[in-house]
């Protein structure tokens, strides 16, 4: 079998996705369902809802091509502050969501995390959430994370917060405390941080998305909002990453 096909996947254009130089690790902020609903004519869920389509769609290319992580920003902790329906919409179709993939993610052997503070969350979906992760545990092929009443900011804190405890009890010393030692105590614990963060809608912010771990990642803005955002738009970003020259302040 010729190793060259075997290692690209075509993208946009004829142009080749080579899958030895993946990003181990991508990073999707998901914008644009309302803006995406409101050109249609249609209400605000309709938007979430074709939402959902796209996550099915760029979770299964990417455990296809071999991307070793994928972190999908679900819902920050600023998002409470929407109208109490659209959030009581969001959090039924995250319930739905669990409930009808479970089965494509143990088929493809993808292992469900959560990034973010859970307790937060409905009881009925904090309870799907904790099935799910335990029962994708053992899939080895790919980390799924979404970031779920999620904040950088509150994520460096609650961190800081874990190692001043450590260090009053005896168990860490101020000089063992380097960047290694403080990313074991992020949601992203043994993952490498993103090489690649995708944002679509044409928005051009990081809404306190992983502040720590993106200090060196690659930026891919896309004016396509989310639920129009496929395979196609998803192996760009991918093309756009490959002809990067990543230098890490060097």
């Amino acid at each position: 079998m010729n190793t060259a096909i075997v290692n690209q996947a075509e993208g946009t254009n004829g142009a080749m996705v080579d899958r030895t130089r993946l990003p181990r690790h991508v990073a999707i902020i998901m914008d644009g369902n309302g803006r995406w609903a409101r050109a249609r004519g249609l209400p605000r869920v309709m938007g979430h809802r074709a939402g959902i389509k796209s996550v099915r769609v760029v979770a299964e290319l990417a455990r296809e091509l071999g991307v070793g992580v994928l972190t999908l920003y679900a819902f920050s902790v600023e998002n409470w502050k929407r109208h109490p329906q659209e959030v009581a919409t969001l959090m039924r179709l995250l319930d739905e969501y669990l409930r009808r993939e479970l089965p494509t993610l143990m088929k493809n052997e993808i292992r469900l995390n959560v990034l973010g503070d859970m307790t937060a969350l409905p009881e009925r979906v904090q309870e799907h959430l904790k099935e799910v992760m335990a029962g994708t545990g053992g899939n080895g092929k790919m980390v799924l994370n979404l970031a779920l009443n999620y904040s950088g900011r509150c994520e460096i804190l609650q961190a800081v917060r874990r190692i001043s405890a450590q260090m009053q009890a005896g168990n860490l010393k101020e000089a063992e405390l380097d960047e290694a030692a403080f990313s074991r105590f992020l949601y992203t614990d043994g993952q490498p941080d993103p090489d690649l963060l995708i944002r679509t809608s044409g928005e051009q912010r990081i809404s306190n998305f992983l502040l720590w771990q993106i200090s060196y990642t690659e930026l891919y803005l896309t004016p396509t909002l989310w639920p129009d955002f496929g395979k196609p738009d998803f192996l760009a970003a991918l093309l756009e990453y490959q002809r990067r020259e990543r230098r890490f302040g060097a």
